[in-house]
């Protein structure tokens, strides 16, 4: 079979959509019969390495072309390298509208999308709901996404599977140093646009939580165009010297921080999945986390606590209760195997069309 990746990016950004479509170039490329071909059309990229790919792709990927977010050229890649191509592996709904017109210039030809979370719950314009439609199947990373996908189009049973995302290979968890006190971790981007993820929230909750587990650190990774918000907020709540903004992080320093972290929080409202959760978990670390779209389906009572959404009170308590409780860490880093690459890869296989 001849696949085809259409993707929104693999490097130009590190988010969770990059990081899971990276894992599924590797599955793809894998899952590839003798004769078979993986290809690659990325929009945001402006240039895709050999060493970049080194641990995403293997040796059946063909052809890539990063676009450099020229939708035009998008569009032109697409259509060429689809006159060639069985499957379309649309990775992200905004792109699909491309793929179904592949399908109406190759009618033979099929497509599924991977849908991930907060950009498929909300309403779809004429041409999405149409692509939506004619798509073979819609991978979904959670059953509450796939619930709120189909509140919006109607499909018809068996369209709409579940996938959850899986851990990459090549993560490699820090090896945990002993307890250094009682430090929270939270990591996310800090942009205008993603105040969903809960930030502020923690650090409105510091202070009642200091006093109740003195000592009690924020460190928080990440960097955007809400930082500067953030930090002014952490001020006014007075906890300015015991919150640690510690930017963008490569991920060797980033597994240090989550090995020496005692609990990472997340109090994040629109995510679909919650790959981050996996990455404490893979480190034998609780996680504290919204009951809240996708976030219910990857911590579970033995791996962190959830709290009520949008909620400081009861971020305080959750966040309090992890502080204190000792914690069973291979059961925690169990859940985390349960999500790694080869059960991924297997589901993967099974959905892909004969």
């Amino acid at each position: 079979m001849k696949t085809l990746l259409l993707a929104p990016e693999l490097f130009a950004a590190d988010g969770g959509i990059a990081r899971a479509l990276r894992l599924y170039l590797k599955a793809l490329c894998e899952l590839a019969e003798p004769g078979g071909t993986v290809r690659l059309v990325a929009l945001n990229d402006s240039a895709i390495s050999r060493d970049q790919l080194s641990c995403h792709s293997g040796p059946r990927l063909a052809d890539v072309e990063a676009c450099a977010r020229s939708k035009a050229r998008f569009v032109r890649s697409t259509l060429l390298r689809a006159r060639k191509t069985d499957l379309i592996v649309c990775g992200h709904v905004g792109l699909l509208p491309v793929a179904w017109a592949c399908r109406i210039l190759s009618p033979r030809l099929r497509y599924t999308l991977v849908a991930h979370g907060i950009e498929v719950w909300r309403a779809f314009s004429p041409l999405e709901r149409l692509a939506l439609r004619r798509a073979h199947q819609v991978w979904c990373v959670s059953e509450f996404t796939r619930q709120r996908l189909l509140q919006h189009v109607r499909l018809e049973p068996g369209r709409t599977v579940v996938l959850p995302n899986g851990l990459d290979p090549a993560f490699a968890p820090a090896e945990s140093c002993s307890d250094s006190g009682p430090a929270v971790l939270t990591v996310s981007r800090l942009c205008q646009g993603d105040r969903y993820k809960g930030v502020d929230l923690l650090i409105q909750a510091l202070p009642k939580i200091r006093a109740l587990v003195p000592g009690t650190m924020l460190r928080v990774v990440g960097d955007g165009d809400d930082r500067a918000r953030l930090e002014k907020l952490a001020r006014e709540a007075g906890v300015s010297e015991v919150i640690r903004f510690l930017g963008r992080l490569d991920d060797e320093t980033l597994n240090r921080e989550f090995a020496n972290c005692r609990v990472f929080a997340l109090p994040s409202t629109g995510e679909g999945f919650g790959l981050v959760f996996l990455e404490a978990m893979a480190h034998g670390k609780p996680s504290v986390g919204a009951d809240a779209g996708g976030i219910p389906e990857v911590i579970s009572p033995e791996t962190g606590l959830l709290c009520p959404p949008e909620n400081v009170p009861g971020l305080v308590a959750a966040c309090v209760a992890a502080l204190e409780r000792t914690w069973d860490v291979e059961a925690i880093r169990a859940r985390a195997r349960a999500f790694s690459y080869a059960p991924f890869r297997d589901r993967l296989k099974a959905l892909l069309p004969g």
